[in-house]
């Protein structure tokens, strides 16, 4: 029993035959797979962090921009049409 292989040494024996761009993509997977877990620990953070992305893109303050302008505008046009009627009653 002693001579069992564990998954450690035979992932360092793989490591050992792959190249640096290989080596590179396998420490990204493992940076994603670290996050994972840590999102799965700590879920509530990262939804906040999503928010905040969410809230600063650029398509979202577009939107805003947007939201304003029909604000501004529906006011101009209430303002216009009291303005009107209140010029037809004199």
């Amino acid at each position: 029993m002693g001579d069992r292989i564990t998954n450690r040494q035979v992932l360092r024996r793989k490591a050992d035959t792959l190249s640096e761009p290989e080596i590179a993509e396998v420490l990204d997977y493992i940076n994603i797979m670290e996050s994972l877990r840590e999102q799965a620990n700590k879920p509530d953070l990262f939804d906040d962090e999503l928010m905040n992305l969410l809230a600063d893109a650029l398509e979202n303050r577009r939107a805003r921009v947007v939201s304003e302008w029909d604000r501004v505008r529906r006011r101009a046009d209430t303002r216009a049409s009291s303005f009107v009627s209140s010029r037809k009653l004199m």
